[in-house]
């Protein structure tokens, strides 16, 4: 029998985009055979802000029945795969004030050794897809956590172009996730997946 797998897809998504591409990422990953909790971050803006914003509130209709993450989602995962779109090249405030929350499990060692990766999006080619993803991974260091990036591992990596993870252009939200990037979530995924079950096999094999 396989080594069973806990994911946990986290993410936070204001109009859609992220969420989306979060959805996609969960089902790839049942379907690659892990036990899979997609999870999105409490929303901090005030209802004014969100009533503005049409995609906005109706993302928040769309996806209020997914759970808002807690701490107990961390200590079941064995993966964790975090979603933000970019704000000003950085995490959104919403995801970093769960990961914030998360420092008495870092101080008793409960996210070490766990996998992680990240996914994000944007509305231009280069408005800090990179470099949020970058951002996301310097807590990954701090917690001790095992980065598995989809890197240039696949052929068509090199048709979506990002080694760090999952992104999408959305525009001004009227390119829609496509086949691009649902392949590259389906990529990142699988290897997600398979690299920890390995893992947790290998520490399995040596207690």
């Amino acid at each position: 029998m396989p080594t069973p797998v806990n994911v946990a897809v986290i993410y936070y998504s204001s109009t859609g985009t992220v969420a989306t591409i979060a959805k996609a990422i969960a089902d790839d990953a049942e379907r690659a055979g892990a036990q899979v909790r997609l999870r999105r971050a409490a929303e901090l803006a005030p209802q004014a802000a969100i009533d503005s914003n049409p995609a906005w509130a109706q993302n928040v209709a769309k996806t209020a029945d997914i759970p808002e993450v807690s701490p107990d989602d961390m200590a079941w995962a064995d993966a964790v795969i975090f979603g933000s779109p970019t704000r000003y090249g950085n995490v959104t405030a919403q995801l970093k004030q769960f990961i914030d929350t998360l420092g008495g499990m870092w101080q008793a060692g409960q996210l070490a050794d766990k996998v992680y990766s990240g996914f994000t999006s944007s509305s231009t080619a280069h408005g800090g897809q990179e470099s949020t993803l970058l951002a996301l991974y310097n807590t990954i260091h701090h917690f001790g956590g095992i980065l598995v990036a989809p890197g240039y591992t696949d052929p068509t990596k090199f048709v979506d172009g990002n080694p760090y993870g999952t992104s999408h252009v959305a525009g001004q939200g009227d390119i829609p996730v496509g086949e691009q990037t649902l392949t590259a979530a389906r990529v990142q995924a699988e290897r997600v997946v398979k690299f920890t079950r390995a893992i947790k096999a290998g520490l399995a094999a040596e207690s």
